[in-house]
């Protein structure tokens, strides 16, 4: 007979603390805050040029535990933003994101050899290219390479009902301490994940406070034994394995 929930030991429920686009911050505040608490997350990154040199503090956290998932190499997101002049996702292809994808994997493969398997972020949350009629999702495209994808969605991962190539999180820039403890405990309450999205931390765009995100830290060091704290790719793969387990009862 299966368990009720995915969560290893009896755990009530998961939170995984994930980072878009590499901020130093994460390297220089978020690691160590989490690390004083046993806790591991995942990193999504944009590896460029010079990117194995790039990438030597990203493989020493992945040795200490963390994941370094793919967010593509050139982080394109929609026209609107005003960063990619008249193209943006608007004007990509499918091919055109499934390459920029396979070069990123290449790059994280080459600098980070020890990491068998991670996870897909969608630059600025989003899943589509082209527009109007023409648009289409890429959410295919993701899945036909990863086992999950991180979006952003309005509550936690039901572990038996999310798609997992575009799973639900909470965008935290600044948000309370307390504002983030109640979204893990809520989902603790119901046994379901919940995934935070972070960028900088203390510093930089999108930024939580420092002390915001170490009062979190605190809460789940202090909880561990009943709120499991995953990265994306290991919540992933117990999702999996107790979804299977299900099906064979």
């Amino acid at each position: 007979m299966s368990e009720t929930t995915p969560w290893p030991n009896g755990r009530a429920g998961c939170v995984s603390l994930t980072f878009d686009d590499g901020h130093p911050s994460q390297l220089a505040t978020a690691i160590p805050a989490m690390e004083g608490y046993d806790l591991r997350g995942t990193f999504y990154v944009n590896p460029r040029d010079d990117y194995v040199e790039w990438l030597k503090p990203w493989r020493e956290a992945h040795a200490r535990g963390h994941e370094i998932g793919n967010h593509t190499v050139q982080h394109i997101c929609s026209r609107n933003f005003g960063w990619h002049g008249q193209r943006g996702l608007e004007g990509a292809t499918l091919a055109a994101i499934e390459a920029d994808i396979l070069d990123c994997a290449a790059r994280l493969a080459e600098g980070v050899p020890e990491q068998g398997e991670c996870t897909f972020c969608y630059p600025c949350y989003q899943c589509f290219v082209g527009e109007g009629s023409t648009q289409e999702s890429y959410v295919p495209v993701v899945a036909r390479h990863f086992k999950a994808g991180r979006g952003r969605g309005e509550s936690a991962n039901q572990p038996g009902l999310v798609d997992l190539s575009y799973l639900w999180s909470f965008p935290c820039e600044r948000m309370s301490g307390s504002e983030m403890i109640g979204l893990v405990e809520k989902a603790a309450s119901a046994g379901t994940w919940a995934i935070l999205t972070f960028h900088g931390v203390g510093t930089g765009h999108l930024s939580v406070a420092e002390g915001d995100f170490r009062e979190l830290c605190a809460h789940l060091g202090e909880h561990a034994g009943r709120i499991w704290t995953a990265p994306v790719i290991e919540a992933t793969n117990a999702v999996l394995g107790w979804r299977a387990s299900r099906a064979a009862d």
